[in-house]
């Protein structure tokens, strides 16, 4: 019988399209979470920055899978829809912008980056190889 790699390049493809699709439901969701008047308790302070650097480490990650972009198109991209976040929450009266936030958003992009590092630096000590790292 004759094997062919049809099947590991459509489950590439297949896994792709599943990540595109992660993450336009997740850009769907943080932006509406970040746009809606807050109806939840604001008692801690500065406890919406751990929400800014979750969704942009999940936003970094489901972009990195869907797409495979070099390091510094991702940030650039993340970066700028952050930017765009903090601008629409300057012009909502029940929001404000903020430096920090942004900040926030740039750590949760740097580490994913850094996360995803140590993994491939752990896989490549290992001398494990798994073919998506390539």
């Amino acid at each position: 019988m004759i094997e062919t790699n049809d099947t590991d390049e459509y489950d590439v493809i297949n896994r792709q399209v599943i990540f595109k699709w992660a993450l336009a439901l997740m850009l769907i969701l943080v932006s509406y979470l970040v746009f809606s008047k807050p109806s939840y308790p604001t008692g801690i302070p500065n406890f919406d920055k751990i929400g800014h650097v979750g969704s942009f480490f999940v936003l970094s990650y489901l972009t990195y899978l869907a797409f495979r972009p070099k390091w510094y198109t991702l940030a650039v991209i993340l970066a700028g829809y952050a930017v765009f976040i903090e601008a629409v929450q300057s012009q909502l009266s029940y929001r404000s912008a903020s430096f920090a936030d942004f900040i926030a958003d740039m750590v949760g992009i740097s580490l994913f980056y850094f996360t995803h590092w140590l993994y491939c630096r752990y896989f490549k000590t290992a001398k494990l190889t798994e073919p998506d790292l390539q």
